[in-house]
């Protein structure tokens, strides 16, 4: 059988234009890295350029800058955890992970430039008459807006959350148990929304307190946190409070 000519050249032009390439499913390191880090429990205690309960990433990736030896220093750091670069506050191990895996994360964290820094805005305050005839100012609404004694959803939320995983070694209600003090007399101790925080997410190993970084986000920790404070000030009363939503 004779093939005509004309469908020979197409072949032959067909045959010879390059094949297209193939997409890559490469990642550059650094967002590689940024996946990682978005994918673990990073965010439970660190942000990009702010201080959480760990050092923001801008900070850190401005104390290592130009350090040969920071690479496995800190890939060490992250898989082992420990405490004293930043304070006593332990950073919680993740035996889970590579080296690799910390490598490609330090890239992401090590390549964070700090933003410029924003105009401060002086936040709002809410006043509160105690029982004992005091005032008390915080900076985050305990009743939603005309509703006392209506918790705001954020406070319910809180109360949810350590009626969850907190009631069974610090008491109902936030007033102690067999396992772990009374968080009113912490707050009311002095003890910030910061050191809260740090203890709660980092855990206290010694004495059997687990960490909840991972687990619970630092949302839900500043939502636990604001709870246990409207109960350390008798603003929030013992058991269900009501709230907006009811």
């Amino acid at each position: 059988m004779r093939i005509p000519i004309s469908v020979l050249a197409v072949t032959a032009l067909v045959t010879t234009i390059p094949a297209a390439p193939q997409a890559t499913s490469a990642v550059p390191k650094a967002d590689a890295g940024e996946k990682l880090v978005n994918e673990n429990d990073c965010s439970s205690c660190h942000a990009v350029s702010r201080q959480v309960v760990g050092p923001s990433y801008a900070a850190i990736a401005k104390r290592y800058a130009g350090q040969a030896d920071v690479v496995p220093k800190l890939t060490k750091r992250i898989r082992e955890g420990g405490a004293g670069t930043w304070g006593d506050v332990a950073m919680t191990p993740h035996p889970d992970l590579t080296d690799a895996q910390a490598k490609q994360m330090l890239a992401y964290i090590l390549s964070v430039k700090a933003a410029a820094p924003a105009a401060t805005k002086a936040g709002k305050t809410y006043s509160y008459k105690l029982k004992n005839g005091a005032t008390r100012q915080l900076d985050f609404p305990v009743y939603a807006d005309g509703k006392a004694p209506k918790v705001t959803k954020e406070i319910f939320k809180g109360y949810a959350l350590y009626n969850s995983y907190c009631y069974r070694c610090h008491g109902t209600d936030a007033t102690g148990g067999e396992l772990a003090p009374d968080l009113r007399m912490s707050l009311n101790s002095g003890m910030k929304q910061q050191t809260f925080m740090s203890v709660a997410m980092a855990g206290r190993t010694a004495k059997g307190m687990p960490s909840w970084a991972g687990f619970l986000s630092q949302d839900d920790m500043i939502k636990i946190y604001r709870y246990v404070k409207a109960r350390s000030l008798d603003l929030a009363p013992a058991g269900r409070p009501p709230s907006e939503q009811d």
